[in-house]
């Protein structure tokens, strides 16, 4: 019984990779199920996000990995593999426990990843036992730890978290505000999702082509106004985001003054994440408006990056501490099939060697027969409990799955049945 992960991620394959092997939900199970058909996998959990689509199964004696790999090829259309990475036992808990925690996402320390796991598990339960079950839980809770016991996701690490920690520091909270976002592009409906997030009370979407700012708005709650007119809502605006693909500044002097003179002192920030610049750098000289353009967001995500690097070797160290606690506890399992197997071939033994002996002593009465019997299981006892205690002992210090590999291989538990067959042929020999 091992445990492994096949996976794929930003790390080693590019977006247009990655969005083909993505998996919706309702394509989880029925993927785990036709993989369970097609290896000896016992237990499995796709985890699948825009930066990485990873399978996490425990095997039993077939590698499971050339399964996934063919299933990942058939949806991606060529050889996934190139793309991807396997872990096993220890290395796939640490992977896990790093990817919970976001030291393996594409923004270091970025929080989504923690609820994308817990969904992930939570939707593949049907395909987990106790393996599974215990390593995504804790996962979850090492996940937490690094949160709450390092710096690892303080401050902004993106460009939208950036311009939200800027617009806090003129607002406090965003909660209530009004915003207005220029552009209907990808980085104008990340701008806008978290600014919804961030409790926006009313939003409005302006872009060239109307229909665009209206699908935009549609799947965010907001208003989609056509480009001209959403300068009349300038004045009640307290956030501007500015994220167009015009090749000259779109917000001018001539937008800006007439708005700010209707606002009776209220800030305006306006955040320009565009390239080019959306907006003149001249209207950052206007009283109560405050503007940052891309450089001051990137200067903002540099000096809190390095923060969340500086605290990498906690963070590494907390979860090396629990990798290997949970490791301990799965080796541990490996020792209680092999005691049973061990103690039962031991016991047939010892029921095979006793009537033997009892077949050459017939003339010994009912008493003298339970003395003998009692013998054989006192001796048996005696012999088995040091190997019993010390196999239990090496599953609880994380030395198991080797003295369990030990212990197989001296005494052939895996061959038990030949030699039991063998036995048996061996004293039918005997009684001829």
């Amino acid at each position: 019984m091992a445990i492994v992960v096949a996976g794929i991620s930003h790390q080693g394959a590019a977006l247009a990779v990655r969005e083909k092997i993505a998996y919706r939900p309702a394509e989880l199970l029925p993927t785990l199920a036709e993989l369970r058909r097609a290896s000896g996998l016992r237990e499995a959990v796709l985890l699948s996000t825009c930066n990485r689509t990873e399978i996490y199964a425990v095997e039993g004696d077939e590698d499971v990995a050339p399964t996934i790999w063919r299933t990942l090829s058939d949806r991606l259309g060529e050889e996934s593999s190139t793309y991807g990475y396997v872990r096993r036992d220890r290395d796939a808990i640490s992977h896990l426990f790093h990817v919970a925690s976001g030291l393996d996402s594409m923004v270091l320390g970025e929080a989504q990843i923690h609820g994308q796991v817990r969904d992930a598990w939570t939707a593949c339960r049907s395909e987990c036992s106790a393996v599974l079950n215990r390593l995504f839980q804790t996962s979850l809770l090492v996940a937490g730890r690094v949160r709450n016991e390092t710096a690892i996701g303080r401050g902004a690490a993106s460009v939208s978290s950036a311009a939200l920690q800027l617009a806090r520091q003129i607002f406090g909270s965003l909660a209530g505000r009004r915003a207005m976002v220029l552009g209907a592009g990808e980085m104008a409906e990340l701008a806008l999702e978290c600014l919804v997030n961030e409790g926006v009370r009313a939003a409005i979407v302006a872009n060239r082509t109307y229909e665009r700012a209206q699908a935009l708005a549609a799947r965010h709650g907001a208003q989609a106004m056509h480009y001209d007119e959403c300068w009349q809502a300038l004045p009640e605006v307290d956030v501007l985001l500015c994220s167009t693909a015009a090749p000259r500044p779109v917000v001018t002097m001539d937008h800006v003054r007439p708005a700010m003179a209707g606002r009776r002192d209220r800030p305006l920030c306006i955040l320009d994440i565009a390239v080019p610049r959306d907006v003149e750098p001249s209207v950052g000289t206007l009283d109560n408006v405050f503007l940052y353009d891309l450089d001051d967001l990137r200067a903002v995500v540099t000096t809190n990056v390095e923060r969340r690097r500086a605290e990498l070797p906690t963070a590494d160290e907390l979860i090396a501490a629990e990798v290997e606690r949970y490791w301990q506890w799965f080796a541990g399992l490996a020792a209680v099939p092999v005691l049973t197997d061990f103690r039962g071939e031991m016991e047939r033994l010892r029921e095979r060697e006793v009537s033997n002996a009892l077949r050459q002593l017939d003339h010994l009465g009912p008493a003298d027969r339970a003395v003998v019997e009692q013998l054989s299981r006192a001796l048996m006892n005696k012999f088995l409990h040091g190997p019993t205690v010390r196999l239990r002992a090496a599953a609880a210090n994380g030395r198991g799955l080797g003295i369990v590999d030990a212990v197989r291989y001296l005494f052939g538990l895996d061959d038990a049945s030949r030699t039991e067959s063998r036995s048996d042929r061996d004293h039918h020999h005997d009684l001829t």
